[in-house]
């Protein structure tokens, strides 16, 4: 490493004291194989444990996936859960609408899907409901349990879940969540674009128990990747019949003070931006839950570790910089396990349409020359900065297809790592070279070459790391400066970029992936989880192809995600930087407490404290 960078890294280790972090208690969440954007190293969902050991040089590392204390649980015990975060939560509390991990983990708790998942991310017919797909495997056919109830003692229902189709493909919808398995329902394009109020596809049974969904094209998706979390119809309003229109549904109370769900706990009471109060659900179709109340509240970063060390939370992820400090502390066990995420560096390469609700890429994007992506990935040390500033926790990113899905993730392609002198080379292959002579490098037309890069805020980490990265680009000659002079706020940040707002060209970013390989919900072109813009033909086919009939051969699928993954290493939308561990910080009081994917004690319901 060159004696600058080395110092730059030194500096910043000396205020490597905070870092981003969300707590998440890592349980099922929808069976929808949901994907959300995150902070930059925050951990939001299921995570997973099975890691290349020639890729990850830390996949020896030895962290227990569940409590010790095997006492029983307390009757009416209480529980206080950390959302680690220096930012407030926004609060549209609906599986339909929200946007971040932050309300994504406050639906979890009171909230959940009609069909459970496995270690896998398989689902299975441990959850309210159970499937059966017809032999052609492109109908499904969901029965509700007896005894399933909202909080409010309704019955849930299945036209209820017939509710979050019509939600998520109204004309009207303005989320993110019409993605590939949504499309993919018989009669939801002609549904989506006004053109019939009926989703032919979808019927429901008369006893309203029964539900199946068929699919224009079977896809092997169906079992990691079905939306099968339901809305509340009658709690919050029916968009169909015009008692409600989608604006006053985002912005009601009923999805932002009192929400309901079936979930094991129901919302008692909400601070905004917070805290939630949230109390038992007697009624909870799976038995009565352990605890009589659980509390989730904002800790900022810097605090978590004195408030778990005096035993004001119970639960807590804690930011892996304070790795060290963390194992100090008496009162608390640390869990930790591959995550389901990724950070990395995005580039904007063109905009939404959105009368068409698809991406549209700008050939004359100032980023447009795959050749300059490709060097601003080989001049960042990643590597370095895994090692040196996050104990062994994080390592280095090669492909958008996360180790976890070990059956997809390709750890043979070659991508970029550190090699300034391979980025020095290809921008000077690309015609990018210093013209006045003050350092920085021109295009290849002779003009200033300056790029605005959009972060986030979060913790003292956040600014340093995002100016290592700028000096990084800097030593190779590509003049990058912060967007504003400033990191954005969480929120701000990704309706900026969810905007295309043209101040920024290049951002920094992170992807929760949810439990399904399908990448097509965020590098698809009519994915709006797309925020790079990035389109291409062989794009399409790829991601196409890898949801197809013939995907459900295994060979096959692996090798359309093999190309997929190498295609978008050599055009590099996005670079990719650093996989992760997260890892959980949990009182010596709390049991039936898990983060391995699919067991039974990962799910609120079963935890307890015992003292």
């Amino acid at each position: 490493m060159a004696k600058k960078q080395f110092l730059l890294l030194a500096s910043l280790l000396l205020v490597l004291s905070v870092f981003l972090a969300a707590c998440t208690g890592k349980d099922e969440k929808d069976g929808a194989g949901e994907k959300e954007p995150a902070k930059p190293d925050t951990e939001e969902t299921d995570g997973g444990d099975d890691e290349p050991a020639e890729e990850n040089p830390n996949a020896g590392l030895d962290f227990p996936l569940e409590v010790s204390n095997k006492a029983e649980a307390m009757e009416d015990g209480e529980m206080t859960v950390a959302m680690v975060t220096d930012t407030p939560f926004e609060g549209t509390l609906s599986r339909v609408f929200y946007k971040g991990t932050f309300d994504a983990e406050i639906i979890s708790y009171f909230d959940e899907s009609l069909l459970a998942t496995d270690g896998d991310y398989l689902i299975t017919n441990d959850g309210a409901a159970e499937y059966e797909l017809s032999e052609d495997n492109k109908t499904i056919t969901l029965k509700i349990k007896d005894g399933v109830k909202w909080h409010d003692g309704e019955p849930v229902k299945a036209s209820d879940l017939l509710y979050s189709y019509q939600l998520l493909g109204h004309p009207e919808y303005t989320g993110t969540r019409y993605t590939f398995m949504i499309e993919n329902v018989e009669g939801m394009p002609a549904y989506h674009n006004g053109e019939t109020t009926e989703i032919s596809g979808i019927k429901v049974s008369e006893d309203d128990k029964e539900i199946s969904i068929t699919y224009t094209e079977a896809t092997p998706s169906v079992m990691s990747g079905i939306w099968a979390a339901p809305t509340p119809r009658h709690h919050i309003g029916d968009v169909t019949t015009g008692e409600v229109t989608m604006e006053e549904i985002v912005t009601s109370d009923k999805i932002r003070v009192n929400p309901i769900g079936f979930g094991p706990y129901k919302v008692a009471k909400i601070v905004p931006g917070e805290s939630v109060l949230y109390e038992r659900f007697d009624d909870y179709w799976r038995g009565k839950p352990a605890l009589k109340q659980l509390v989730l509240k904002v800790v900022n970063s810097a605090a978590i570790l004195e408030a778990l060390k005096k035993g004001d939370v119970d639960l807590a992820s804690i930011p892996v910089d304070q790795y060290e400090k963390a194992k100090e502390i008496g009162n608390i066990e640390l869990l930790a396990d591959i995550d389901t995420a990724y950070t990395y560096i995005g580039f904007k390469l063109g905009k939404w349409d959105d009368e068409k609700k698809e991406s549209v890429t700008d050939p004359n994007a100032k980023l447009a020359n795959k050749l300059v992506r490709q060097a601003m990935w080989y001049a960042m040390d990643n590597e370095t900065v895994a090692k040196e500033l996050y104990h062994g926790l994080r390592f280095p990113a090669t492909t958008l297809i996360i180790p976890v899905f070990s059956s997809f993730h390709d750890s043979s392609i070659e991508a970029p790592s550190y090699d300034k002198e391979k980025a020095i080379a290809l921008l000077d292959e690309a015609g990018y070279v210093d013209v006045d002579g003050d350092g920085f490098r021109e295009n290849d037309k002779g003009e200033p070459f300056v790029l605005n890069f959009a972060s986030m805020s979060g913790g003292e980490i956040a600014e340093p790391l995002a100016q290592y990265y700028i000096q990084q680009w800097g030593d190779v000659g590509i003049k990058v400066q912060l967007l504003d002079g400033r990191l954005h706020e969480f929120n701000s940040f990704y309706d900026m970029v969810e905007a295309d707002d043209p101040k920024i060209d290049i951002y920094q970013g992170a992807w929760g992936t949810g439990s399904d390989p399908d990448p097509s919900g965020l590098y698809g072109r009519t994915a709006a989880f797309n925020y790079t813009r990035y389109t291409s033909e062989k794009n399409d086919e790829l991601l196409k192809a890898g949801t197809s009939l013939d995907a459900f051969d295994a060979d096959f699928r692996k090798d359309i995600y093999k190309q997929w993954q190498e295609l978008m290493v050599e055009e590099v939308p996005v670079a990719p930087t650093l996989y992760r561990y997260y890892l959980m910080g949990v009182s010596d009081r709390v049991v039936n407490y898990s983060i391995q994917p699919g067991a039974e004690n990962a799910r609120p319901w079963k935890w307890g404290v015992s003292k």
